[in-house]
Order: C-alpha cells, then sequence, then structure tokens
C-alpha cells in the first residue's frame, strides 16, 4: 500500500488549524453578545458538530474498509460500515442549506462530492488499490470538512467553543490513528506512516490532557472524557507493541479495531453535551 498523495506536513497543518483559529481553551464556552441570536447560535453548534462528524466519519470509514480487508471483526466492520453510510448522509441533509452560502459553497460541494465518490468506493471489494483509493478520498475528505467546519463557525459572531472544537478533533484525531495502525499492521511500514503514527498519537494524548483537565466541563461531558481517556490506555498500549510481529501484536491489532470505535462513541457524545452545555449557557443569560 503506497503513501497517500496528501503530504504529512500539509495533513498536520490542516489538522491543526482549527485549534490555532479558537483562541485559549479558558474561553472554551464564551457567550453571546445579544440573547436574542442564542437560538441561532445553538443552531450553528449543532452545525459545528455535525461537520465535525463527516470529519471523523472520513478517517473511520476508512479504518473500517482496512479492518474488513484484513478479516479483523471483518463482518462488524461491513455492517459498520452500511450504518454509518446513512448517518453521514443525513449530516450532509442537515447541513444542505451550507450549499447554498456563498462563503461555504465550495467546500460543502467538495465535501459532498467526495462523500459520493467514497460511498461507491466502500461497496468495492477491499484490495490494495482499492484500499489506497478509500484513504486519499479520506484525507480529502477530512481537509474539506474541517474546512467547511471553520467556515460554519464564521457565520456567527461569537467563538461557539474551544471544547466543541477539540473533542471534534480528537474523534477524528482518534480514527486517523487507528487508520495509521491498520495500515502499518498490514504491512506499510514506510517512514511516512510510520512518523504520522507517532504525531498522531503525541497529538492526541497531548489534546485529550487538555480536553479532560479544562475547569468548563460539566460533569456529564467529564465522564464522557474519562471513558475516552481508559480506552486510550488500550489503544496507546496496543500502539506500542507495533512491530513486534508476533501473536501479541495481532491481539493488539484488535484491540486498536474495538478501542477506537468505543472512543469514537464517547468523544461524540462530549461533543453533542458540549453543545446541550452551550445551549443551556445561552438560556441561562435570557
Amino acid at each position: 500500500m503506497h503513501r497517500s498523495v496528501f503530504s504529512r506536513f500539509t495533513v498536520s497543518l490542516v489538522l491543526s488549524a482549527s485549534l490555532a483559529m479558537t483562541g485559549p481553551a479558558v474561553h472554551a464556552l464564551a457567550q453571546p453578545a445579544a440573547v436574542t441570536k442564542g437560538a441561532d447560535s445553538g443552531q450553528l453548534a449543532q452545525d459545528i458538530a455535525s461537520a465535525g462528524r463527516l470529519r471523523m466519519q472520513s478517517q473511520r470509514l476508512a479504518k473500517l474498509y482496512l479492518q474488513a480487508g484484513m478479516g479483523l471483526k471483518s463482518g462488524a466492520a461491513r455492517q459498520q460500515i452500511d450504518a454509518s453510510v446513512g448517518e453521514v448522509d443525513a449530516e450532509f441533509g442537515r447541513l444542505a442549506r451550507y450549499a447554498k452560502k456563498q462563503s461555504s459553497q465550495r467546500n460543502h460541494a467538495r465535501s459532498e462530492a467526495l462523500w459520493q465518490e467514497m460511498r461507491v468506493a466502500l461497496k468495492q471489494t477491499p484490495d490494495t488499490a482499492a484500499s489506497e483509493r478509500v484513504n486519499q478520498i479520506a484525507d480529502e475528505l477530512m481537509v474539506h470538512a474541517g474546512k467547511l467546519a471553520m467556515q460554519i463557525e464564521g457565520e456567527g459572531e461569537t467563538p461557539v467553543g474551544r471544547l466543541l472544537d477539540l473533542s471534534s478533533r480528537l474523534n477524528m484525531l482518534s480514527q486517523r490513528l487507528a487508520r495509521l495502525y491498520l495500515q502499518a499492521y498490514g504491512g506499510n511500514r514506510s517512514q511516512g506512516v510510520l512518523v504520522d503514527i507517532e504525531q498522531a498519537r503525541k497529538e492526541f494524548a497531548s489534546g485529550l490532557q487538555e480536553l479532560d483537565a479544562a475547569r468548563e466541563n460539566s460533569s456529564a461531558s467529564r465522564e464522557s472524557i474519562g471513558l475516552a481517556r481508559n480506552q486510550w490506555i488500550f489503544f496507546d498500549g496496543a500502539i506500542a507493541d507495533l512491530g513486534k510481529g508476533d501473536r501479541k501484536e495481532d491481539r493488539s491489532a484488535l484491540n486498536v479495531a474495538t478501542s477506537s470505535e468505543r472512543i469514537a462513541q464517547v468523544l461524540d457524545q462530549a461533543s453533542l453535551q458540549y453543545v446541550r452545555d452551550y445551549a443551556d449557557g445561552l438560556r441561562n443569560v435570557r
């Protein structure tokens, strides 16, 4: 399997862009200047979460496709792919109004076109060439969905929330890391893949620590983050076994497959909780 057409430096730059644009973590849930804009701001938060799920699903579906091709709980992986296709379709339906906005029209159209291409590719029998193509589409969709999320946030007059941005990004990063691990487990031990694994590993660990330490967390969001942290212990341990070439590595591959799915669930719960917390904050200032 060959390296994606996207360089690791380009991908890293795009992954970090949303963090650089949203300001310090202490401003996680800034309140709007005008209460009358509360409903619009609440919808904006939901839309950002939807765009974030598109970005995450691009990497998760590529991971599941690799997993199915490798025979790692392939039946479950195929079922998850089928279920997720409908979920991604629904996310695009929720974001349809951004196809008509001049600021986001281009990235929305490109994201949707890439999704339709990926939708077809996911139906193909997994082999080296098909998996490489799915990975390429996934990376490009990740980039454009990330840009779409930033453009949606730009529709508002106030920041929606650092913690929502961070939880969404970490969710995507966990799936990208799992996908890269499976590429390496499947035989692609190129320097580019190994460097990307280590970089994503460090970024996820650092971001999870920041998310966990944020004072603005509610008890509900903190619980989801705690569950993600527990799963990360298994995930990170499995990554450390990469390259051992024994039966322990086979067990680690299964741990990556299962723990990455659990992380996706609990970080999505955290993102949704941040949306609810933001909406609650808006109601409290009325």
